[in-house]
Formats: structure tokens, sequence, C-alpha cells
């Protein structure tokens, strides 16, 4: 017997009517999928009832409390189908695909009354036989449509990994990291027992502290493949923070005329992968840039020079190559959900001949946008450009309390635009969410949490050059403010 696991969710606006690209949407084996001739063919319990307003048509199903609805399909060949429907809903919901020897369920995300989300579990079929099972439990509610099953499973899941770039440095400075159970032990075996299976680490260049320098980034990498973990290295090509509001070059690159920065980037590149290479642990995967949606390097590779921008990245990308031929080159952008401003990227490195094999895209629910969103851009982008899509950013946060003087980014304000509670359970919820949503797009690999291991540790604070900085990430986390894993930490393992 084969079980196959759900792995994928979907998720469409309520505005968008039309299935994202490369969508399965055949339901020919399903009676009134649509639920367009009101409860016929299905089975009701509870109050389950046909309301208008349906994702792609007129009708939707509205169970609310104790209630579902179920149909069972005969005369399928032997193998694995895979169940399709859109829902919304609010509180505990589930789709369900029994098929006798294997039965299978995904909860259903938390999208509230304005996002449909399709969702999608497979299950292996010996007898011929399967039964759906839509249904919120008491005190929810959740809406369906548009169900499909259909013959095959779905992918698993590549990449369940962990931006871990932070952990020397408060190990340093003495952080203790304990499993569920409150024994203390080394924070990457710990995320390794739990499913996490690939490592982020980022690099900067000359950082007044030494952390994440070549030489930190080196002995971390050997920890990370020791317990056979994958690897992704994230280039700043900074001193210190490169993101979308600032991009600085590395003091010593400052006074560089164009071809010798040109070069430094190439030299720097090509040294710390040629290292990670020579020592046994070479990069899985390798970052040109972070969060590189206005350029890098200011102002030679800024958004208005992209002549300037595409030659830096393209002697980055020609710099991993051959240093380590292997290695995968991902360009980065933030903003997870800017279809416009992806597409305006990447239509202009593409046109510039940019060498690149991994679109990467990072999205935090309280900054970027609904998951719908993400969703949408995510399968326009791999549709469009080809490539494999990593998500290699996204946090949320188990708590509003903080644990240092610094003051915690994720605040009550974010946690209310989020829609997820700042619970261990609403921290849980979130990251599972964001898994089912990036699994269920063509052609992606997985799903980054950024630190985890950040806790607050007096003098490992986030700025390098200040040894009195403070930790404004601690309460997203997956260990809370005694050191013990978090119950999302588990949702790598269900992955």
């Amino acid at each position: 017997m084969r079980t196959f696991r759900l792995v994928a969710v979907g998720v469409a606006a309520a505005l968008i009517s039309t299935v994202p690209p490369g969508a399965a949407h055949a339901g020919a084996t399903v009676g009134n999928p649509g639920f367009e001739d009101g409860l016929t063919g299905w089975t009701a319990r509870g109050t389950a009832s046909i309301e208008a307003g349906g994702h792609a048509g007129a009708s939707r199903l509205t169970t609310s409390g104790a209630a579902g609805a179920s149909q069972r399909i005969s005369a399928l060949a032997k193998g694995p189908y895979t169940l399709r429907t859109w829902v919304r809903g609010a509180g505990p919901a589930t789709v369900e695909l029994d098929c006798g020897r294997s039965t299978e369920r995904v909860d259903v995300p938390r999208t509230g009354p304005d996002w449909w989300v399709q969702v999608a579990v497979s299950a292996w079929s010996g007898s011929g036989r399967c039964t759906i099972r839509l249904g919120s439990a008491a005190g929810a509610w959740a809406h369906f449509d548009d169900v499909t099953l259909a013959a095959g499973g779905t992918a698993p899941v590549q990449i369940k990994g962990a931006d871990i770039s932070h952990l020397t440095k408060n190990e340093a400075y003495g952080a203790v990291y304990r499993d569920r159970s409150g024994r203390p032990g080394d924070a990457v075996r710990i995320l390794r027992s739990n499913g996490v299976n690939y490592a982020r680490l980022k690099v900067w260049v000359n950082p007044a502290d030494g952390f994440n320098s070549k030489a930190t980034v080196l002995a971390m990498a050997k920890r990370v493949k020791a317990q056979r973990m994958r690897l992704l290295i994230d280039f700043h090509y900074s001193d210190a923070w490169a993101d979308p509001g600032k991009q600085i070059k590395p003091a010593a690159w400052a006074s560089l005329g164009f071809e010798d920065l040109k070069q430094a980037l190439y030299d720097h590149t090509y040294d710390v992968l040629a290292g990670l290479r020579a020592q046994g642990t070479p990069a899985d995967m390798a970052q040109v840039g972070n969060e590189i949606n206005g350029g890098l390097l200011w102002p030679d590779g800024r958004w208005d020079n992209w002549d300037g921008m595409a030659a830096l990245l393209t002697a980055g990308s020609t710099a991993v190559k051959a240093a380590s031929p292997s290695t995968k080159v991902v360009l980065h952008l933030a903003e997870g959900a800017n279809n416009g401003g992806h597409r305006w990227w990447f239509d202009n490195a593409v046109s510039r001949g940019v060498p690149f094999d991994v679109i990467g895209v990072s999205h935090y629910v309280y900054w970027h946008g609904p998951l719908g969103a993400l969703q949408y851009n995510l399968f326009d982008l791999s549709a469009r450009y080809g490539k494999p899509i990593a998500l290699v950013e996204t946090a949320y946060g188990f708590t509003l309390e903080q644990d240092d003087h610094e003051t915690n980014i994720f605040n009550a304000s974010l946690e209310a635009a989020a829609g997820y509670p700042a619970t261990p359970q609403g921290q849980t919820e979130a990251l599972r969410d964001m898994f089912n949503v990036v699994a269920a797009v063509p052609n992606t690999l997985g799903v980054f949490y950024w630190e985890p291991t950040w806790t607050a540790v007096t003098g490992a604070g986030w700025d390098p050059a200040d040894p009195s900085s403070g930790d404004g990430w601690e309460n997203q986390a997956l260990f809370d403010y005694s050191g013990r894993a978090l119950p999302a930490l588990k949702v790598f393992g269900r992955f």
C-alpha cells in the first residue's frame, strides 16, 4: 500500500474568476461538482446548504458548525487520485479523500470571506471506490465549490528549509535550544529531527562583528551538511543588511569604478563558494543578491540603471558556476504578491540575458498581502519564465510579548492585518497554510522559514556595529522564550 499525503493548496482571490495557469480543473468523475443542482449527488449532514456566490458558478456549498456533505465515486481504476476543491473558511474545516486503504485529509486554510482557496489532497485507491467528504467543525463555517477528482498524485515538497544565519552569533552569546520535551540540544539537529532539510545562510563582505562572514558561513556549512541537509547561500553584497530599502556597497568596494566593482563581486562570490566546495560542503543553491527588487550595489546596479544591474548579476551568476558548477543560481525578490513588479523585473533580467536557475521570493502575510495574491503571482511566474520557484523567506509570530529591550517587528497591527492570532497555534496555522499554498504551484520547490533560531540573547542583536542592539525578531522564532521548540516546528515534518 502506498499512501499519498497532502502537499498542495492553491489560492485565488474572489475577484479572480479564472483558475490560475497550470491548475487542474477537470471534474468528470464528480457529480454536481459546482453545486449548481443543489445537493443532488451529495449526502448532507448538519447545517449544510446551497447559497449564492460560488467560486466560478452561481452556487456554493455552505456548512455552519458541525456539518458537511459527502459523495462516493465508484468504478475507478487502481492507483492514486487527487481531490481538489475551492474553499473559504474560518475555524476548523476539512477536505477528506477516503479511498478505503488510504484516507487523507487537509485542513481548510484561514481565508475569511473574501478569498477562495483551492485545497488538494491525494490518496491511493485499491478498491476502485473513493468517498469525498467536505465539512466544518463546531463553531466554524466554510464554503466549498468546484470539486474535482483526477487520477494521479501530487508532487512532494522538496525544500523544507530554515534560514539560520544568526545562529552562530546567538550561540556565541549563550543561547540554549531545547526540543519539545525540554531537553537541551544542538539547534541544527533539533531542526533536522523535525523535518527541516535545507539551511539558508547569508554572507556579508566585511561585517563589523565578524559574524555572517566567509569564515562563520564555512563553519556552519559543516554542521548543516553533517545533518544531511542541503545549503542555500545568500549573498547580500554589503557589510550589513541588504533589502529593498537599502543596497549599500561594502566599504572596501565603495570607491571602485564599475569594472572593478564587477570584478570584486565576482571574486567575493567565487571565493566563498569555492571555499565551500573545497571543504566538501558545496552550496546547492546561491542567491546573487538579497531582495533585489530595486537592484544591488547602489547606485551602479540600481533599478534605474538596468544595464548596470544586469552586468553585476551576470558577473555573480558566472562566478557561481565557475566556483561550483552544480550550484543553482537564485534571483530573489521581496513582496511575493507583487505580480506587476515581478513581471517588470524578470522581463528586464531575461531581455538582458541574465543567467539564473531558480526564482526566489519573500512573502510575509502581514506585510505583503493575502496568500491568494502570492499564489496567483507564483502561478504566473512559473508559467511565464519556466523556472523553479522557492519561497526563501516567511515567518509569523507566536506572541506579542517581548523578551528584550528591542521593539518587536511583529506587533498587534500586523497580527490584525494577517488574520492569524499571535499564539503558538496561530503560528502553526500560518506556516501550514503557507506551505500548502506554495506547494500547489507547478515547479515550486518549497519554503524557507526566516530565522527560526533567532531568540533574544544579550549581545546578539541585529546591528553588527552596535553590541547594545537587541533582537526585534524573537517573537517570530520557532523556539519560545525558554528556548523550547514550538509546535510550528512540527509542520516541516508533515510535508
